[in-house]
This record gives structure tokens, C-alpha cells and sequence, in this order.
């Protein structure tokens, strides 16, 4: 059965819905403000065999990755109708533990085998460890929280009592985490609903056959986009500001090869992986790179499994883009994998100069802030991630103030994180000046400081506090980040990466990092360079 253009564009559109539906459902149903709120969540559906077919316009860290848990949750259970299987775990395919994959089948009619698989991640503010909000300074994963290798959470309709209490147990903030967990239950269920109605009206042949066809399609966009770049090795690196260890400067390595519509992108000599949380598994890794090469495409290549036939991902076992257990991976995920696309944009801005952004904040500053609220009698866990400025591109200024690359979350409203948390929100602004200077300017990052009411403990998990986001074509590069602790007016400078208790009354500022710059700002090379990118 061959599908036509319009009938596989149709397809691709009708697919992606369902995970756009699935998200809305879990932003509106979640319970904690960092899912109803900033929708830190993905969702995702994936064919009989496992394989990504489409997915929503959420969080890339979370997409590029979940398929290495869909993967493991195949190979390791034998999922059954009403079953659904539960992981967060960061060596089965999952990004870090507060990262919590939820995978459902679908069965059609009396096959004994899933037709597909819906699927949705969610960052869960709080899933134990030694800190509240699982992101503390920690050098092995055993302190990082409550680590679930794949397992049935739903077995044949029913919730898993055993599992959701093991669940439970290991979490400051139960109530919480058990109404985004049934928030994550919820949005399955309409995913799962939803294909069945488009398999009802299309017939199981032709959703199947459309499933492939979009795979086969995504591949060829992909190597024909690779055709079009100049054959050859391009080789960059950049560096983690530290590990919170000790280890500082820490390098990424890339060398990307072009070749006949193909790319080998091989992390080879980056550094092996650290004490402290910034090591990155190779699922992040993956993600980074599928994130990167989509980006660089001139056309719309649909974001699904078949984007990364034509490349190949070399990330040595035991570096810090594929770290082994039982390395500490919380950063990993959130910091890392930023790094990642900075290197990688680095190595291609030399083949496609006009494609690529000056580096943007390259960090996603995260603050958490945990204890006990004695108003409202009950622990509580508060987590973001805080924008910075995005950088310039040839022609185009950065946007302040924006998640940008790996993280795609909203903020959390002042009047939500007022009602919700015993904190205050005492600044809140664009940080005026911080992004690159060029013929281009990179973007500002924000200045967020809060007030805490109670006694509580605070994780900051930060980059780009010592090295700069760099500019472009002789841009100017952003300006580094900054943390704080304010107590009795007098503000001291805290390390990028740090555990603090705070009194009462204390503040925490954070100063996120600007864009870099790109073209040297009224310099004939950059005024040239932007005359030749109009002309073509």
C-alpha cells in the first residue's frame, strides 16, 4: 500500500496530535506546579516494534531519549493489555531520576501482539535522595533518589499496590507525587483512546503502513539534508565549568564526518566521567545529537525514529557522555546535555555558518527548595529551571529571557509558586546588558530571587558561572551566571554547584547567563558576511 505526499503528511499531522492531546491532558490533570504550571513533561507514540513514529513539541532532553525506555521496558517485560510499565532508572534509558516513563500498549481487536505504544515522561519535583528535590551535589546515583528499573506500575486495569507504595515511600511530598503519577495514568489513557478511534477510521493497514512510511520519510529528509552539507571531519570542543568536586574545565569532544549523505558524530576523547553530577548516559547523549541534527535541517523532517538512520553516535563507555554505574547523573541530564549542543553546533558552524546560533546560555540553572511548611503542615518541594538569553544568529538578535536548546518548560508563575510554596518572589527581571555584544546581540538572562519563609534547604545545579557562552563570527561572548545567598543584606557568592540551608528570611538570587554575540559589531567583515547571507 503506498501512500501518497498528502495522505503521509495527513498522518504525520493526525500521530503528532495524539501526543499534543496526551500533553494537554497531563498539564491540565498534573497535581504539582512543576507539571500544571511549567509542563515539565513529554509525550510520545511509538509503533508495534518500539520505534518513535511521532511525538509532541515538548521537552528534547525528554524525546530524544525516551525510546531507550520504551526499549528496555520491551526487552525486560511482557506487557499485556492494561498493563503499564513504569522507569525512571538512567542505565534502562532513562535522563535522571526524577524523570519518571510511563509506557502503555495498545492492542487492536484479538492480536496477541501491541499494534503500538504510548508513552509520556515527567519530571517529579521531588523522588527522594539526600536533598529535597533529588538534584543535590552527589557523587553516586544512590544519593540522587529512588531509582525504579522497568516494572508494572498498572497490571490488567489495576494500579500495583506493592510498586506504588515501594513508590510512595521513597518521596518527601506522597500526595503530590501520586497525583502527577495518576496525571501521567490519565494522559495514557486518551493516547491509547485516541489511536484506537484513528486505527477504527483508517483501518490497522494503513495506520501501520503510514507508521513506516513516516520513519522511511524522516531517514531519506535526513540524508538528503546531509547531501546537501560539504563532505568532510569537523571537530570542536567546549567545556563543563566543574563537577562541584573539584574537577574543573571539564572537556567535550566531537569530530562530526559528512560523507554521501551520512554522519558519523563520535565523542571520542571527551573527558571520562566525574565524581560530582554532570556525567551524561548515553541516552542523553543520543538526545543531544537527534535535537542538533533536526535543527539542521533546512526542511521539516518529521521527529521520529527514522531521523537517525543516517548517523551514527560514537560515545566511548565510561566518559562523561556515557557514563556507566553507579555515576551520579542528575546534571547530566539538565546541564551536560547543553554542553553537548554547544560542541556539536561548534563543529558544524563550520560547514553551515548561516544555520547555526552563537552558543546560548548553555545552562539550565536549576534551583531547588525543599522542607517543611508548619502553615500549611505539610514537606514541600519546589523545583525550576531559569531561563537565560539565546544566542545571535546571522541577521537575528537572541531572545532574552528563554529556555532555550534541551529545556522547553514554562516558568512558574509568581502568584502559583506564592500560593503554593512558603516563599517569596523579591525579584524577578531581565538582566540588562548580560548577552553578547555584535552585529548581532545575543540575548539577556534573567535575575529570580527568592525569599524563603521557613527554614529550608536549597540545590543549585548551575553552568557558564566561570566560562563564558561564546559568540560567532567574531561576536562578543555572553556574560557568565551568577548565584547568591542574601542573608541580613549582605549578598555572598555561592559556587555554580552547591547544598545551602537557609534561615528564615534568607534569599536566593540567581543570575542566569546571556546568549553570545554573533558578527563584530560595525566591522566591515560582519556587515559583508550579513550582505552575502541576504543576497542568498
Amino acid at each position: 500500500m503506498k501512500l501518497d505526499p498528502v495522505t503521509l503528511a495527513v498522518m504525520n499531522s493526525r500521530l503528532a496530535a495524539i501526543a499534543e492531546e496526551m500533553g494537554v491532558v497531563l498539564g491540565l490533570t498534573g497535581y504539582s506546579p512543576n507539571i500544571k504550571e511549567r509542563h515539565d513533561f513529554s509525550c510520545a507514540v511509538f509503533d508495534g516494534k518500539g520505534e518513535l513514529v511521532a511525538q509532541a513539541a515538548h521537552i528534547p532532553v525528554h524525546l530524544g531519549s525516551t525510546p531507550l525506555s520504551v526499549r528496555a521496558a520491551l526487552e525486560r517485560l511482557d506487557l499485556r493489555p492494561g498493563d503499564v510499565a513504569a522507569v525512571n532508572d538512567p542505565f534502562a534509558g532513562g535522563t535522571h531520576l526524577p524523570d519518571l516513563t510511563l509506557v502503555a500498549p495498545i492492542f487492536i481487536g484479538n492480536r496477541s501482539r501491541p499494534f503500538a505504544f504510548v508513552a509520556n515522561r515527567a519530571h517529579h519535583a521531588d523522588i527522594g535522595g539526600m536533598a529535597p528535590g533529588s538534584m543535590a551535589l552527589a557523587s553516586e546515583i544512590y544519593q540522587e533518589g529512588f531509582r525504579l528499573p522497568p516494572v508494572k506500575i498498572v497490571e490488567r486495569g489495576k494500579i500495583s499496590r506493592d510498586v506504588l507504595a515501594l513508590f510512595l515511600a521513597n518521596t518527601r511530598v506522597g500526595e503530590e507525587r501520586q497525583g502527577d503519577l495518576r496525571a501521567q495514568l490519565g494522559a495514557l489513557s486518551v493516547g491509547a483512546e485516541r489511536l484506537r478511534e484513528l486505527v477504527a477510521s483508517q483501518g490497522r493497514a494503513r495506520i501501520a503502513r503510514a507508521m513506516e512510511s513516516l520513519k522511511d520519510y524522516a531517514a531519506r529528509l535526513m540524508s538528503a539534508e546531509l547531501r546537501r552539507l560539504r563532505p568532510g571531519i569537523y571537530a570542536a570542543e567546549d567545556f563543563l565549568d566543574d563537577d562541584g568536586f573539584g574537577a574543573t574545565r571539564i572537556p567535550i569532544r566531537v569530530r562530526v564526518e559528512i560523507a554521501r549523505g551520512r554522519a558519523t558524530v563520535d565523542f571520542t576523547g571527551s573527558s571520562p566521567q566525574v565524581r560530582g553530577n554532570v556525567n551524561a548516559n548515553y541516552a542523553i547523549t543520543l538526545s543531544a545529537t537527534f535535537y542538533v541534527m533536526k535543527c539542521m535541517a533546512a526542511e521539516a523532517v518529521p521527529a521520529n525514529e527514522g531521523l537517525m538512520r543516517p548517523i551514527k553516535v560514537i560515545a566511548p563507555e565510561g566518559t562523561i557522555v556515557n557514563a556507566l554505574a553507579p555515576a551520579a547523573v542528575a546534571g547530566g541530564n539538565v546541564e551536560t546535555s547543553q554542553r553537548i549542543v554547544d560542541v556539536l553546533f561548534r563543529a558544524l558552524a563550520k560547514v553551515a555558518p548561516e544555520r547555526v546560533p552563537a552558543a546560548s546560555s548553555g545552562s539550565m540553572s536549576n534551583l531547588t527548595i525543599g522542607g517543611f511548611d508548619p502553615i500549611r503542615q505539610r514537606h514541600f518541594s519546589y523545583y525550576e529551571t531559569i531561563a537565560g538569553g539565546a544566542g545571535a544568529a546571522p541577521g537575528h538578535p537572541g531572545a532574552s529571557g528563554i529556555h532555550t536548546h534541551m529545556t522547553n518548560t514554562l516558568n512558574t508563575p509568581i502568584e502559583a509558586l506564592e500560593a503554593y510554596y512558603p516563599m517569596r518572589v523579591t525579584e524577578y527581571r531581565v538582566r540588562r546588558g548580560s548577552g553578547g555584544r555584535g552585529l548581532a546581540r545575543g540575548g539577556d538572562g534573567l535575575v529570580r530571587e527568592l525569599e524563603c519563609l521557613v527554614e529550608s534547604n536549597v540545590s543549585l545545579l548551575t553552568e557558564r558561572r566561570t566560562l563564558r557562552p561564546w559568540g560567532l563570527a567574531d561576536g562578543g561572548d555572553g556574560a557568565p551566571g551568577a548565584n547568591y545567598l542574601v542573608r541580613g543584606g549582605e549578598a555572598k557568592k555561592l559556587p555554580g554547584k552547591t547544598n545551602v540551608q537557609l534561615k528564615p528570611g534568607d534569599r536566593i538570587r540567581v543570575e542566569t547567563p546571556g546568549g553570545g554575540g554573533w558578527g563584530r559589531a560595525g566591522s566591515r567583515t560582519g556587515r559583508k558576511r550579513e550582505a552575502n547571507r541576504r543576497a542568498t
